[in-house]
C-alpha cells in the first residue's frame, strides 16, 4: 500500500480560492477516475507546517494503480483546463509529489 501526496503552496491571500478549486477538481475530474476509491483527502498546513501549504493524499494499493490514475487524468481535457485555472493562485514551482510506502 502507498500514500501518494501532492503538495502546493497558495499565494498569500489565495488559500481559500485554491481550496475551492481543489474541491472543484475532486467533483469534476476526480469523480471521472474514481477518486473515492483512493481515499482522497485534502489537507492544509496547521502546526509545524506552512499555512499556505495544501496537500492531497491518495491511497493506492500499488504503484501500477498510481500510474493508471496518472494516465487517466492526463487524458481528461478538463484536468488541463483546471491546471490553467489554478495557476494564478499558487506559488510557481511549489508543486511536489511524494510517494510513501504504508507500513502495516
Amino acid at each position: 500500500m502507498f500514500s501518494a501526496r501532492w503538495q502546493i503552496d497558495a499565494k498569500f491571500g489565495q488559500k481559500q480560492t485554491v481550496l475551492e478549486l481543489m474541491r472543484k477538481w475532486e467533483r469534476e475530474i476526480g469523480s471521472q477516475v474514481n477518486i473515492a476509491d483512493l481515499k482522497f483527502q485534502i489537507m492544509t498546513g496547521s502546526i509545524g507546517a506552512r499555512e499556505a501549504t495544501i496537500e492531497t493524499h491518495h491511497q493506492v494499493e500499488s504503484l501500477a494503480r498510481l500510474e493508471e490514475f496518472f494516465a487517466k487524468i492526463g487524458k481528461i481535457d478538463a484536468h488541463t483546463k483546471w491546471g490553467k485555472e489554478m495557476e494564478p493562485y499558487v506559488v510557481s514551482g511549489s508543486s511536489l509529489w511524494q510517494i510513501f510506502r504504508v507500513v502495516e
